[in-house]
């Protein structure tokens, strides 16, 4: 896999990069002010960290993408596959998705493993921020949220962009066969001397937005990985649970 050389706070991505008012990008671990375990940037409000730590570690990276932390709609994530439609800022309780139309308004999801999946509907300036850990990806909640934007802002398949961002990757994420068991043929390895298997959450996620009909060619998928990584993202597995979270945000600036 590829050296991560980050900037001190996030990684603009870019299949978006053609979208001149359109703010997306990643965080990694780096330019915050959190001690150890949480070193540095964590941005995980639902955390052991001091919260006046993360308070200012969101607010020095969300003014490096030129917003304030009053522009963020994010949500304390349930594992689930509830989905908000955002219209106003704040900090919400039980979705695993965020989607609006407003401008001006940044919708975000943490993650320290999960996918992050971020959506651009370019007719409509419509956008999604999606975690899909193993339980949402088998819930479908990339599929649910993409339908629940088609229904709200009429967003079809060849106007939307994705990135499914940086997560744990297939060579490290060992499950045991009742969670293999829940994905298809296609995303699970079975490894013979371990007798365990490896789900790709990566392409589970990508799949769900080829079946959606978005072109291959307006989908990028990270090349990086939390686990094998870890010196630039936060990883839950590898680091015990005493970790910090990285923040993928999305919206329209117009």
């Amino acid at each position: 896999m590829p050296t991560l050389t980050p900037t001190p706070f996030y990684r603009k991505l870019s299949v978006f990069a053609p979208f001149a008012n359109l703010i997306a990008a990643e965080s990694t671990r780096h330019g915050g002010i959190s001690p150890v375990p949480f070193h540095s940037l964590n941005l995980g409000i639902n955390t052991d960290d001091d919260p006046e730590n993360v308070a200012e570690n969101r607010r020095r990276w969300l003014a490096s993408l030129g917003i304030d932390a009053n522009q963020l709609a994010s949500s304390l994530q349930v594992h689930g596959t509830e989905i908000l439609n955002a219209t106003l800022p704040g900090y919400y309780e039980g979705y695993d998705a965020l989607i609006t139309n407003q401008a001006g308004l940044l919708v975000g999801v943490t993650v320290a493993d999960c996918v992050p999946v971020l959506v651009y509907d370019r007719q409509s300036h419509a956008v999604a921020a999606v975690h899909a850990g193993w339980r949402g990806t088998v819930g479908g909640i990339v599929t649910k949220t993409l339908a629940r934007m088609q229904e709200q802002f009429g967003s079809q398949p060849a106007n939307c962009y994705a990135h499914v961002g940086t997560c744990i990757d297939d060579c490290s994420f060992e499950v045991g066969p009742a969670v293999a068991a829940q994905f298809s043929t296609p995303f699970v390895r079975f490894d013979s001397n371990t007798q365990r298997s490896f789900v790709n959450l990566k392409a589970a996620n990508q799949q769900q937005l080829l079946d959606f009909g978005i072109p291959v060619s307006q989908i990028s998928v990270s090349a990086f990985s939390t686990v094998v990584h870890n010196a630039d993202y936060f990883s839950y597995r590898k680091e015990g649970g005493q970790t910090g979270r990285m923040l993928a945000v999305i919206g329209w600036n117009g």
